[in-house]
C-alpha cells in the first residue's frame, strides 16, 4: 500500500460516517459558509440536500468549495449535483446514506420530494489529523506527507 493509499484509508476511517463540516461557497466573489453532515466513502464527500437550497444553487454557480472542522481538518475540492436519491446511478450511495445518517435521513428528507438531491465533493486537496499524525494531502497528484502533529486547540462552544 502506498503513503496516499495508507492516507486514504486513514480518512476512511476517520469522516466515513455522519462527520460535521463547514461548507464554504463562493459566487460572485462572495463567500458563503454553513454546517453540514458529510459522509466520505474513500473517494469523495457526500451531502444530502434540497435542490432549491442556497448551497446548491451557489454549487451550480461555480464547483470550487472548500470544508473546515472545528478540529482544523480541511478540503477543498470540486462539487457536482448529482441528481436525486432516487435516480439509478445513486442506488449504491444512496443504500450508503441512508446507513449512515439513518438517525435522521428520513426524518429530514422527503424523498417524493424531486428537488431533494445529493452532492459529492471530488477533494483535490486537504489536511487531516488522527492519532498524532498531520496528513498534507494532494489528491490530484495522489501525494502525501505526514508528519507529527498535535491538536491542541482549546474549542470553545462559540
Amino acid at each position: 500500500m502506498t503513503d496516499f493509499e495508507n492516507a486514504v484509508c486513514v480518512m476512511k476511517e476517520r469522516f466515513g460516517r455522519d462527520y460535521q463540516f463547514a461548507l464554504s461557497t463562493c459566487v460572485d466573489n462572495i463567500p458563503s459558509s454553513r454546517f453540514v453532515d458529510t459522509y466520505f466513502d474513500g473517494e469523495s464527500f457526500y451531502i444530502v440536500t434540497y435542490r432549491l437550497s442556497r448551497k446548491a444553487a451557489e454549487i451550480a454557480a461555480n464547483l470550487n468549495v472548500s470544508l473546515c472542522s472545528r478540529q482544523m481538518n480541511a478540503f477543498s475540492g470540486k462539487a457536482h449535483i448529482i441528481g436525486h436519491p432516487l435516480d439509478p446511478e445513486n442506488v449504491e450511495i444512496r443504500s450508503e446514506l441512508i446507513k449512515v445518517f439513518e438517525p435522521w435521513y428520513f426524518k429530514h428528507n422527503n424523498e417524493a420530494d424531486e428537488n431533494m438531491c445529493y452532492i459529492r465533493i471530488n477533494p483535490t486537496a486537504g489536511f487531516f489529523h488522527q492519532d498524532g499524525t498531520g496528513y498534507q494531502i494532494n489528491f490530484t497528484e495522489k501525494t502525501v506527507r505526514a508528519f507529527p502533529f498535535t491538536f491542541d486547540m482549546l474549542l470553545t462552544e462559540e
